[in-house]
């Protein structure tokens, strides 16, 4: 496991102990829920565009991979349910 999935878990463990100090079920519900949550969102952050929008000059295959990147936040995002 990497470090920043380490602290993803560690940052789930801290939100749910905030939540349900004493209630083991619903702690470990609210952790598991929370981890893939920022899972989730580090997948997005991940295949973010570099670039708002391409650029005049860039080229085709520039063009492509920016596209592509829109359209895999966007997959990523619908198919989680993500906003």
């Amino acid at each position: 496991m990497n470090d920043r999935l380490s602290e993803l878990r560690a940052a789930a463990c801290l939100y749910a102990r905030d939540k349900y100090p004493k209630d083991v079920v619903n702690f470990g519900l609210c952790m598991a829920e929370k981890l893939a949550e920022l899972v989730v969102q580090e997948c997005i952050k991940v295949c973010e565009p570099i670039l708002d929008e391409p650029y005049e000059d860039m080229t085709e295959f520039g063009k492509g991979l920016v596209e592509g990147q829109d359209v895999a936040v966007e997959r990523i995002k619908k198919y989680f349910g993500v906003e």
